[in-house]
């Protein structure tokens, strides 16, 4: 796929800002160390092998019986007896850290417990290991801020484009009532909503879903009501083509540029929402791996300040991360960005 001189020019301009760039890069790594996160910190093999045939416990269910054991029930791979069968006409890989994120650790001798050669961050009040559920809490958070993200910006941009292009009393209805939709308190309506609920991720994503969309709808709509009167979008009226193909092929790539440079800075603010809401205990189910709750436990558990300071270091790091993602991104987009000459990128170097 060939890249236009402008879109290669914003490239290099990303590039060169070195802490976005960076950034970026030690975020997607993180990301991707997490996605695989029940090979990394799980209590079941990632494969064993049994009577010369393989199992794979991380992603299947096994009954007991079918390693010698007595019950159907599921094969519960701490057990000494199972293992020992297991071991005694095969063998086993376990992932690196031997805990999921709701495994106790009953071998401990009080909770919370300090740092130690097993639990490299301690663990929590309810005896479970502190790394694994940093490594699962941060992918759920990750995944439920890009979910809200990807959701609420296709719908802010939607709104935006109508209210933009069609102006008039489309646009005046729609105005009043975001201004209105935004003067709500947000984070009230979403412990009220919360608490005739028990949410979990896919009601949450829903509840917030409700009130994130209306962040994106000024930037597109401003974008559409300078573009809806230019000469190339008049001259594709008089050729007859169709409102929609207009909006869609000719002006939503323009508007797509400012809404871009927003996104991250979105992603902030859901991760930071989340964070928030299982801090107040309005957030996820009890029990899910989340840095809220995490930060709470700190809270709560004020002779354990390992809890609270873990907590807070991977949410400082996190949010610091898609800032600087979001600082670059919005240079490398900004058309006057290091040119005396005040003539945008766009004009200089083509249609972008």
């Amino acid at each position: 796929m060939r890249l236009s001189p402008v879109t290669r020019r914003r490239l290099q301009a990303f590039r060169a800002h070195k802490r976005g760039f960076w950034s970026f890069w030690i975020f997607l790594l993180l990301f991707g160390a997490s996605l695989p996160a029940e090979f990394l910190a799980n209590d079941e093999p990632i494969v064993l092998s049994y009577r010369d045939t393989l199992y794979f416990p991380v992603l299947f269910y096994y009954p007991e019986t079918t390693f010698g054991g007595d019950f159907e029930t599921e094969a519960d791979y701490k057990d000494p007896y199972i293992v020992e069968k297991i071991l005694a006409e095969g063998w086993m890989v376990m992932p690196p850290l031997p805990f999921d994120h709701q495994t106790i650790n009953f071998a401990i001798d009080r909770a919370p417990s300090p740092p130690s050669e097993v639990n490299l961050l301690g663990v929590d009040d309810q005896g479970r290991d502190v790394l694994a559920r940093l490594i699962y809490g941060f992918r759920l958070s990750v995944l439920f801020a890009l979910s809200l993200t990807i959701c609420s910006s296709a719908i802010g941009i939607l709104a935006g484009a109508v209210q933009g292009y069609f102006g008039g009393w489309v646009d005046l209805a729609l105005q009043r009532l975001i201004e209105i939709w935004q003067g709500l308190p947000m984070l009230f309506m979403l412990i009220i909503l919360a608490s005739f609920v028990e949410p979990n991720f896919w009601w949450l994503l829903g509840l917030l879903l409700l009130f994130s969309w209306t962040s994106l709808v000024g930037v597109v709509r401003a974008e559409f009501l300078r573009a809806r009167n230019l000469d190339y979008v008049r001259a594709a009226r008089a050729l007859g083509v169709r409102e929609r193909v207009i909006m869609l092929r000719h002006v939503l790539p323009n508007a797509l540029v400012a809404a871009l440079t927003f996104l991250p800075f979105k992603l902030t603010a859901a991760v930071t929402t989340l964070t928030s809401l299982d801090f107040l205990g309005f957030g996820l189910p009890p029990g899910s791996p989340s840095l809220g709750e995490l930060l709470a436990q700190g809270k709560t558990n004020p002779l354990a300040p390992w809890l609270g300071i873990t907590g807070f270091v991977v949410v400082a790091a996190l949010l610091v991360l898609m800032i600087f993602i979001g600082e670059g991104l919005r240079d490398a987009l900004n058309p006057y960005k290091g040119r005396a000459s005040g003539v945008p990128l766009a004009v200089k170097g083509g249609p972008a």
